[in-house]
């Protein structure tokens, strides 16, 4: 078999990658190791900077995200029951899209059947071959038969835990970490959101999110320690959790019911360089892994994905291997400055045992400097709504 670019991965990343260069003409192939039902249950998180929105539109792919995400022009912030709003619109004139990962998913999927365009799932022991010559390929089992597909370029969106940055030879790559000593216990619920906008709070007890996924469906978050089990927390006990850590107003208002689902989410902070291997390019969580706090997974993706494309459709066009060449470059300098705000949310609204008593009260600091600050609250808005992609 042979294509122009074999993608690995048909999450968000691999799927958009395939979808922006059909429009172009260019040939693709997505191999994927889980099966199509698996990758639609994944449930992940939903907010979509600006920028993203506006390529996922220009792309044909906003039609349903029009039609059920949720526009919003701020978040909420609190601390210790103290709540400012921080306005978007006010401040730089910009707004996020709420609309689940798992409903951008299921559009690229319908879009790539729409067109025709191959994508294998359930693919076992998928390997990578001759990365640093002319005819780079792709193995990979599928019903007992082993099959190759030779191609001219890989791109490498199959996450943390996918093959395409583990066949890289260790020497060639560096890679920078920070595991948090935490994680989000998350629950799905079929109810009215609490807060008309996502609530971020910090309390002693532990940061909490209140999130949403539509009008009628809700999503929180509980910081937990690392260890915890999801099966040690039953509905009661994270409902009783969630309300001791919000204003008692808002945990008045909240509306429980039975969970749709219940998971916890270890947090960390990655970065591989560079994204460049030869014909192997890394894009999405295969390249960079950012905690939740910021908002940031999805659209990190998106701004590799846009990049990649462009420079895959000048090579093409023009026989051109000059933006090929500085895509690493181009988009570890906006991962960078991602990871930071990432960094930064996750430090400010956390509770980190190890600061003890000072550590909350700088943290105290920076609240009250943000709420009394319009530059400190520009600079958070224009990191959540999304740096440009440029």
């Amino acid at each position: 078999m042979r294509t122009q670019i074999a993608i690995i991965g048909a999450g968000p990343a691999g799927l958009l990658l395939g979808h922006l260069l059909h429009r172009a003409g260019i040939d693709t192939i997505i191999i994927e190791r889980q099966s199509a039902d698996y990758v639609l249950g994944r449930i992940r998180a939903g907010v979509i900077e600006q920028e993203a929105a506006e390529l996922l539109d220009a792309s044909g792919l906003g039609k349903r995200m029009h039609a059920e995400g949720l526009v919003h022009h701020g978040i909420e912030l609190a601390f210790d029951g103290d709540t400012y709003r921080v306005d978007f619109k006010k401040l730089i004139g910009k707004h996020v899209v709420v609309y689940g990962q798992t409903e951008v998913t299921r559009d690229l999927m319908e879009a790539r059947e729409g067109f025709g365009g191959q994508s294998v799932y359930s693919a076992a022991n998928v390997a990578i071959h001759d990365i640093d010559g002319a005819s780079p390929s792709i193995t990979y089992e599928k019903d007992g038969v082993t099959h190759t597909v030779e191609c001219d370029y890989i791109a490498g969106c199959d996450g943390y835990h996918g093959v395409s940055r583990k066949s890289v030879s260790k020497s060639a790559i560096t890679e920078f970490e920070r595991v948090y000593p935490f994680g989000w216990l998350g629950l799905l619920v079929d109810q009215p959101p609490v807060t008309e906008e996502i609530h971020y709070a910090h309390h002693e007890r532990g940061f909490a999110l209140c999130s949403l996924r539509s009008p009628s469906r809700a999503r929180y978050y509980v910081q937990v320690e690392n260890g915890e089990k999801v099966e040690d927390w039953s509905d009661e006990r994270f409902w009783d959790e969630l309300r001791a850590r919000l204003d008692p107003e808002i945990a008045g208002n909240l509306k429980t019911g039975p969970s749709l689902e219940k998971s916890i989410a270890p947090l960390r902070s990655f970065v591989a360089e560079p994204l460049r291997f030869g014909r192997l390019f890394l894009a999405g969580d295969a390249a960079h892994i950012v905690p939740p706090t910021g908002a940031k997974g999805l659209n990190l993706a998106i701004g590799d994905v846009k990049l990649l494309s462009e420079a895959m459709i000048e090579h093409y066009a023009d026989k051109s291997e000059a933006s090929l060449g500085v895509y690493s470059e181009k988009a570890l300098e906006r991962i960078w400055k991602a990871e930071r705000f990432s960094w930064w949310m996750t430090s400010f609204l956390h509770t980190f045992p190890e600061t003890g008593p000072f550590g909350r009260r700088i943290q105290r600091a920076d609240f009250e400097y943000l709420i009394g600050s319009t530059a400190a609250q520009q600079s958070l808005a224009e990191n959540y709504v999304g740096l440009p992609f440029a």
